[in-house]
Formats: structure tokens, sequence, C-alpha cells
């Protein structure tokens, strides 16, 4: 009997051990809440809706998009090339407090900069930031804006047309009179124009109502045009071609779109590319904490240039382009 008795106690004292043992178990972990993805909201105000333009933005989407899916969300807005539409967008975006603004064309980043001096502005499509006074230098910004340029050396399109008008010795060049970034190509297309003996005649419009009438005279007095990368041109290339055509008067241009609109030739930036490059450029900044201000214009070289011809104009004019221009 006391066998058993002390066996039973044993039962019971080895299960007590076990229940013991059991409440002394750490409970397990409970499973981390995974920390909710950060959405960027990007602030795009582009000047003006033509090919170039819109490739720029195109790319800069497409780049983040890649880099930061489901995080990123685009507010897109054109400001159909006037100035105060620009700088009621921008400031919509301040008020909205977007994480970067993206400003597609010299005066689409003038209107982000005057917004604001803390929002990250990455540009596009601008030929110098330097000289249109958005930066202190390439190499360092300095402020709250950097981005990609659009510039390409003006002595390859002077080389071009040398190549496919041999005879011509006086040179036009049209632009806005409201673009500074123009301006700047033309002032530096004369220069190049001018170091290789050309005479260059300089034509200003203000608006497209006034295109027809100063582009008719200008064929009256050049042999060939220079066009620069001009927004308002750029959007009224038709009407500026049917009149050089017509009179027999070629016009190399600063970018492929223009070209294949109804100009002649260029050697030509990728805008797509170039706004792929921006696009990096904010991802580096909204996810890597790249400073805008020690963050360098980024321009592409001589070797990224494609060469563009409009195979139906140059029949036109009569132009047959040299075999060795298309190796």
């Amino acid at each position: 009997m006391t066998q058993k008795k002390n066996l039973v106690l044993a039962m019971l004292a080895l299960i007590l051990v076990f229940m013991l043992s059991g409440c002394n178990t750490p409970a397990p972990a409970p499973t981390p809440t995974p920390e909710p993805k950060t959405v960027f909201k990007i602030g795009i105000v582009q000047l003006a809706e033509h090919p170039a333009l819109d490739a720029a933005t195109q790319g800069f989407q497409d780049a983040l998009t890649e880099k930061l899916p489901d995080q990123v969300e685009f507010d897109l807005q054109n400001a159909q090339g006037e100035q105060t539409n620009a700088t009621t967008i921008v400031n919509k975006f301040v008020n909205d407090k977007v994480s970067l603004i993206m400003a597609n064309a010299t005066n689409s980043v003038k209107a982000a900069r005057e917004a604001t001096s803390t929002i990250p502005i990455v540009g596009t499509s601008v030929t110098d930031y330097v000289k249109s006074g958005l930066v202190e230098s390439n190499e360092v910004p300095g402020g709250n804006v950097t981005g990609a340029s659009d510039n390409n050396p003006v002595d390859v399109q002077v080389e071009l047309l040398a190549a496919l008008v041999p005879d011509a010795e006086v040179v036009g060049i049209v632009y806005s009179s409201a673009e500074e970034n123009s301006e700047i190509q033309a002032v530096e297309a004369k220069a190049a124009l001018e170091a290789k003996g050309y005479e260059v005649k300089i034509y200003t419009v203000a608006d497209s109502n006034e295109i027809q009438t100063i582009v008719t005279k200008a064929c009256t007095e050049v042999d060939a045009f220079y066009e620069p990368s001009d927004n308002l041109i750029a959007s009224n290339v038709p009407t500026m071609a049917n009149i050089t055509t017509a009179a027999g008067i070629p016009v190399i241009t600063a970018e492929s779109s223009m070209c294949e609109a109804g100009f002649l030739a260029t050697y030509s930036i990728s805008y797509y590319d170039l706004g792929l490059k921006a696009g990096e450029m904010a991802f580096e900044i909204l996810v890597n904490g790249a400073d805008p201000a020690t963050t360098p214009i980024f321009t592409f070289d001589t070797s990224n240039l494609t060469l563009f011809i409009n195979q139906e104009v140059a029949d036109a004019l009569g132009i047959v382009i040299p075999e060795g221009l298309l190796k």
C-alpha cells in the first residue's frame, strides 16, 4: 500500500514539474507589423506641350516608377506656354507640400525656384542653368535646384549645316523673345556661325501669330536657318516649315522632334533619356538623401548625339545627303 502511495505521489510530482516548466516557457514573439511604405508625391510642371518636353516628362516618370513601384504619385500639370500658369501651378505644389518638384523647361524651373527655397527642384530641358540664374555653378548648384541640361554643342550643328548647305552665306535664327533659354542658344549659335564665316541675322517673335510674317520676310534675306530648341517654335514647326520649304530654305535645328515635324536635320540628344537622368537624380534626393545644392547639373556629351535627317524635306529641297555623313 505504501509502495502504491509513493508511486502516485511520484507521478503527481512529475505532472507538477511538467506544469511548472510549461508555465515558464516564454510566449512566442508577436509577428512584427511591416512598416508602411513611404509614398512620395511629385509635382511636375511642364511649360508647354510638344514632343521633346513630353518625352522628357515621360522619361522622368518611368525612371521613378521603376525605382519606386507603388511609392510615387505624380501630379502632372501643363502651363500651356504661359509663365503665369507655371507660377500658379508651382504655388499649388508648395501648398500641397509635395516631396519634390520636377520643372520641365527653363521658365518652369524659374517659377518653382521663386515659389520655394526648401522643396527640392529637379529641372530638365534647360540649356544653361548658370546663365539662366538658376544655380551658382554646374558643379555645385548651391541651392534647392539641380537637374539635367539639354545643351548640345552648337559647333556640331554648324558643321552639319556646312555639310548639307555648302553654299550658304547668310544664316537666320528665329526664336521667341519671351524665352531666355532660346536667347542663350541664339547668342551661342551666332558666335559659332560667325566664327565659321557666316553672316547671321536674328529674328524674334512674340507669339505664334507673328511667325508667318517674320519667317516669310526672313526667307528673302537668308540662305538657311538654325533653330534652337525654342518651345514656341517647336509648337509651330509645321507653320514655319511650310514657309521655309516652299521658299527652298533649309532649316538645321537643335532637337529631333522639330526635325521630324518639318525641319531638315539635326544632331540631337534623346529627351526621353534626359528625363530618365532627371528621374535618377530625383531618386537619389528622395531616397538616398542627396542634396540638390551639391548635386552637379547633368549634361550629355557629343557621344550621345544622334543624327536625324528628314528625308522628305531633303527631297523637297533637292538636297543630297553626303554618304560620309550617314556613317
